[in-house]
C-alpha cells in the first residue's frame, strides 16, 4: 500500500504545480509507456488514494457527530448553540461528506475488479465539478472558525463536545481538512496522468478534472494572497530585529524547538502556530523578557539546573544512519523516470527525522533569567552559539534600556511581524535546502592549528575545532593547553571526519584551573572564550592535494591554521606498505610470524595503555588525537624503537587510541578479510536469529588464526571500554561506529569488483551501516572463546 499522509500540507499556499511562466501545468506521461506497467502503477496510486479517502470520510463523520445532538438541543429550553450558530460552524460539511461517500462507493469496486479497461476518469471529473460546494465552504470558514472559537469560550458544554469529538478541537479540524483534500486530489490527478497512456479513455477525463481543480485552487490562492501582508510595528517604534534562530528550549522537562528573536530591547521566544492550508503562517509568543530585566546564570546562584534528559549516543547515531539512507534513496529516485512523487514523501520523512535529531542532540545549557524570578533554559549544540547569543544580548544591554511591558495587542502585533522580519527562515535541515546548494563534504579534513597572536596578557590557552553535521555543530578536536603565554605555538594536526560539513569553526579559550569557578549549569569549570571564528569549507579550495593556509581573526586575536581535505572514497583506500620490515601496511600474519606472537605487539601495547589510563576518558576512540603524535608513534612501532614504552606512557591517550585505529585502517586487507566480506554482509542481513548465529560464528571460525585472535582480543577490550559508558560516554554502538568500517572495509581492488558507488555519501549510507552492524553483533554477543570456537564445528544448533 502506498504511503498515506493525512497531515496538512506543509505549504502555506495551496499547491498546484506550475511551469516557468507561472501557469499551472499538466503532467505528460512518459513516451513509450508500457501499458501493463503504467496501469499497474495507476492501480497503486488509486489504492493509496482510496485508503486515504476512507480516512477522510471518517474524519468528516467525526466532525458531523456533534452536529446531531447540538441540533436536537437547539429547539429545547436549554440549547447549547442556536440553529444559526450550528449552521454557520458546520456549513456544507454534510454536503462534502455525501460527495466523497458517493465517490468512494463508486471507486471501490473498480479497484477490486481491476483490469486494463477500467475507467475512473468520469468519477474524478464528477468530483471536480462539485468543487462549488468547497468554494461555499471556503467563503464561510473564517466566520465558522470565529463562531466556533466564540462559542467555545462562552459555552463550556460546547467546548467539551468539540474536544471529545475532534482529536484536538473542532476549529482546528474545520480549518484544514476539506481544503487540504482538494490539494491532495489535485496531486493524485497528476500522478494518475503520469501513469495513464494518452490513448486510454481516462486520459482526457482526468485532464479535465485536473484543469477544473487547478483553476479552483488558483482562485482560492488569489483570495488568500492579500491577507499575507505582514503587520508592521507601531509607528515611531525604534525596535529592530538584531538576531534570530532556532533553539531547543527545555520546557516542563521536555525539549521544544523554538524560534527565538532578539530585538533591540527584548528577547522573544515563539513557536510556529498550526495554521490552515493556504493561510499565512504565524508565530505564537511563548514568553518575552525585556533586556533591561534579563540576566544570565551567575556562579553564586544556588538553584540547581533541572536534570536534562540526554539520549544515548547510539540513538543519535542510528538516526544519522537512517537520514543517510534516505538521502541516498532520494538521489536514486530523482534519477528514476517516475520517482518524483516518491521523492516528496522521502523528503518529508527526512525532514521529520532531521528535526528530531536537531531537537534531541544539543546538550550545552544556556540559561537566562528574568530578574523578577522566572528563568528559562535552552540547550545548544555548540559553545560557539551560546557565546554568540550571550555577546549579542550583552552588547545591547550596554545601551540605556528601559524596562518595557507590552499590552496583549502590542505583543500580538510584534509576534505577527516576526514572520516578515525573520532572517533565519527554515529549520537548518538538509530537506529545506535547494538541490542546487552544495551538499557539503564527506571524508576527512586535516587541520593544523599553528599559532595565535594578539593576546594582551599571558594566559593558559587552547583551541577547539567544530564542524557542522546534520544541521548542528559538534566539537571534534582540542589542542593541548599552552601555558602562560601571549603567543601560543601549538603546531598540532588533527584528522576530523566530515559528514556533509560546510563550515569549520575555531574557538580559542583561556583555561581555568580554579575549582571555585564551577558552573552550576553543567558542573564543569568555566573556561573563558577569548575569541571565535568560522570559515566556509569551499570544496574547490580545500580539495586540492596541497595544504591551504589561512588565518581566522577573532576579537583582535589571529589564529593561524592550515587544512586539506581527503574525500571519503580516497581516504578509504588501503595501501599496502612497500617495505615489509615495519608493522603499518603489512599483512597481520607476516607481523605475528616475525614477532612469534598470536596478536601483534602494537595492538597489545595500545590496548594495555588505553585500559591503564584512557578508559575513563570522555570520547576515547572518538576524539581525534594530535596527528603529529600519532605519526611519531607510527614511526616508533615501524622501526621497533626501544623507547616505545616510555613514549606510550608520556603520550596523550587520544594519540594512542588514534594509533591503534590507524594500524587497523592501514592493514593491506581488512582484519575480517576481503574474501569473507560478502559473506559478513549477507550474514548480518539474515532475519532468523538461529541462522544468523550459525552463519556469524562460522565466519569467525573461517578467519586465519592471527586475524581471529587479534579480533577477539580487540572485542573484549572494546567491551571493557563500554562498561565505563556512564563516565567515557562510549557505548557499544559508538565503538561499533568507530571500528566497524576500520575492521571490515574491503581493500580497493576488492571494492572495485563490487557495485559501482556513485558518491561518497552512498558509501557511508549502505556499506558503513552494514559494517557497523557486523561489529555491533559481536560486541553484543556473550564472550567468544578461541578454543571453544575452533572445537565446535557448529557453534550453535539451528534449533530455536
Amino acid at each position: 500500500m502506498p504511503y498515506i499522509d493525512e497531515s496538512p500540507t506543509m505549504s502555506p499556499q495551496l499547491c498546484a504545480p506550475q511551469g516557468p511562466d507561472g501557469e499551472t501545468v499538466s503532467p505528460t506521461p512518459p513516451e513509450g509507456l508500457l501499458p501493463g506497467k503504467g496501469l499497474e502503477m495507476k492501480k497503486l496510486v488509486l489504492s493509496g488514494f482510496l485508503a486515504s479517502e476512507e480516512i477522510y470520510i471518517n474524519q468528516l463523520e467525526a466532525l458531523l457527530l456533534p452536529m446531531r445532538p447540538l441540533k436536537a438541543t437547539a429547539t429545547t429550553s436549554q440549547p447549547v448553540l442556536t440553529i444559526q450558530q450550528i449552521e454557520t460552524i458546520f456549513y456544507k460539511i454534510q454536503d462534502i461528506f455525501e460527495i466523497h461517500k458517493e465517490f468512494y462507493d463508486a471507486l471501490l469496486p473498480n479497484i477490486q475488479q481491476w483490469d486494463e479497461k477500467v475507467t475512473v476518469g468520469h468519477l474524478f471529473q464528477k468530483l471536480a465539478s462539485q468543487l462549488g460546494v468547497y468554494k461555499a465552504f471556503v467563503d464561510n470558514y473564517k466566520v465558522a472558525l470565529e463562531t466556533a472559537e466564540k462559542c467555545s469560550q462562552a459555552n463550556s458544554q460546547f467546548q467539551k463536545i468539540s474536544e471529545v469529538n475532534s482529536c484536538s478541537s473542532l476549529p482546528a479540524a474545520l480549518l484544514y481538512k476539506p481544503i487540504d483534500r482538494v490539494t491532495r486530489s489535485t496531486l493524485v490527478l497528476h500522478d494518475l496522468l503520469k501513469h495513464t497512456p494518452k490513448d486510454h479513455p481516462d486520459f482526457p477525463l482526468l485532464q479535465d478534472a485536473l484543469r477544473i481543480s487547478q483553476n479552483f485552487l488558483s482562485s482560492i490562492n488569489e483570495e488568500i494572497d492579500p491577507r499575507r501582508t505582514a503587520v508592521t510595528t507601531p509607528k515611531g517604534e525604534a525596535r529592530q530585529l538584531v538576531k534570530d534562530g532556532f533553539l531547543v528550549e527545555v520546557s516542563e522537562s521536555s525539549r521544544k524547538l523554538r524560534h527565538v528573536f532578539l530585538f533591540t530591547d527584548l528577547l522573544l521566544c515563539a513557536k510556529m502556530k498550526k495554521t490552515a492550508v493556504g493561510r499565512h503562517q504565524q508565530y505564537e509568543c511563548k514568553w518575552y523578557i525585556p533586556l533591561a530585566d534579563l540576566t544570565f546564570q551567575t556562579l553564586e546562584d544556588s538553584d540547581s539546573c533541572p536534570s536534562i534528559q540526554v539520549l544515548p549516543e547510539h540513538e543519535l547515531e542510528e538516526m544519522k544512519i537512517k537520514i543517510s539512507v534516505l538521502k541516498s534513496e532520494i538521489q536514486k529516485e530523482k534519477k528514476a523516470p517516475k520517482g518524483q512523487s516518491r521523492v516528496e514523501r522521502l523528503r518529508k520523512k527526512m525532514n521529520e527525522q532531521e528535526s528530531w535529531l536537531l531537537t534531541h542532540s544539543p546538550t550545552i545549557p544556556f540559561r537566562i533569567h528574568n530578574k523578577h524570578g522566572k528563568s528559562y533554559l535552552f540547550l545548544l549544540s555548540s559553545d560557539y552559539e551560546r557565546s554568540e547569543w550571550r555577546e549579542s544580548i550583552q552588547k545591547l544591554q550596554k545601551k540605556d534600556l528601559q524596562a518595557c511591558v507590552l499590552s496583549s495587542v502590542e505583543l500580538q502585533v510584534l509576534t505577527s511581524s516576526c514572520f516578515k522580519l525573520r532572517t533565519v527562515h527554515n529549520i537548518p535541515v538538509t530537506s529545506n535546502k535547494d538541490d542546487e546548494e552544495t551538499p557539503g563534504l564527506y571524508g576527512f579534513l586535516h587541520v593544523i592549528v599553528h599559532s595565535a597572536k594578539g593576546f594582551k596578557e599571558s594566559a593558559n590557552l587552547y583551541c577547539t575545532l567544530e564542524v557542522d553535521s546534520y544541521g548542528y555543530f559538534v566539537s571534534k578536536a582540542k589542542t593541548r593547553v599552552f601555558r602562560d603565554t601571549t603567543e601560543p605555538q601549538w603546531n598540532e594536526e588533527f584528522e576530523i571526519e566530515l559528514e556533509g560539513s560546510q563550515h569549520l569553526r575555531i574557538l580559542c579559550y583561556e583555561k581555568c584551573y580554579d575549582k571555585s569557578m564551577l558552573n552550576k549549569d553543567d558542573n564543569e569549570i568555566v573556561d573563558k572564550i577569548m575569541g571565535k571564528g568560522q570559515v566556509q569549507l569551499d570544496p574547490q579550495t580545500v580539495q586540492s592535494k596541497n595544504w591551504h593556509m589561512d588565518v581566522i581573526e577573532m576579537n583582535g586575536i589571529k589564529v593561524e591554521f592550515s587544512m586539506k581535505f581527503t574525500s571519503r572514497d580516497l581516504s578509504l583506500k588501503r595501501t599496502p606498505s612497500k617495505k615489509q620490515s615495519g608493522v603499518f601496511g603489512v599483512k597481520i600474519n607476516v607481523v605475528t610470524k616475525r614477532e612469534r606472537s598470536k596478536v601483534p605487539y602494537i595492538v597489545r601495547q595500545c590496548i594495555e595503555e588505553v585500559e591503564k589510563r584512557g578508559i575513563d576518558e570522555v570520547g576515547i576512540y572518538r576524539i581525534s588525537g594530535v596527528a603529529t603524535d600519532i605519526q611519531a608513534l607510527k614511526a616508533a612501532f615501524d622501526t621497533n624503537t626501544k623507547d616505545i614504552l616510555v613514549m606510550l606512557s608520556d603520550m596523550d591517550i587520544n594519540a594512542i587510541a588514534g594509533t591503534l585505529k590507524l594500524y587497523f585502517r592501514e592493514l593491506p586487507e581488512p582484519l575480517l578479510t576481503d574474501r569473507l566480506y560478502p559473506a559478513f554482509m549477507e550474514g548480518i542481513a539474515l532475519s532468523d536469529p538461529a541462522a544468523k548465529e550459525n552463519c556469524m560464528m562460522h565466519l569467525l571460525r573461517s578467519l586465519p588464526d592471527p586475524n581471529l585472535m587479534t579480533f577477539l582480543t580487540l572485542l573484549e577490550h572494546l567491551k571493557r571500554v563500554a562498561e565505563k559508558e556512564p563516565i567515557n560516554k562510549m557505548s557499544l554502538h559508538n565503538l561499533a561506529t568507530v571500528f566497524g568500517p576500520t575492521l571490515l572495509r574491503p581493500s580497493e581492488s576488492e571494492h572495485a569488483k563490487g557495485q559501482h558507488i556513485t558518491s561518497a555519501s552512498d558509501i557511508w549510507s549502505h556499506d558503513v551501516m552494514a559494517q557497523v552492524q557486523v561489529l555491533l553483533y559481536y560486541l553484543q554477543h556473550p564472550p567468544i572463546s578461541f578454543a571453544e570456537l575452533k572445537r565446535n564445528t557448529l557453534y550453535f544448533s539451528t534449533d530455536v
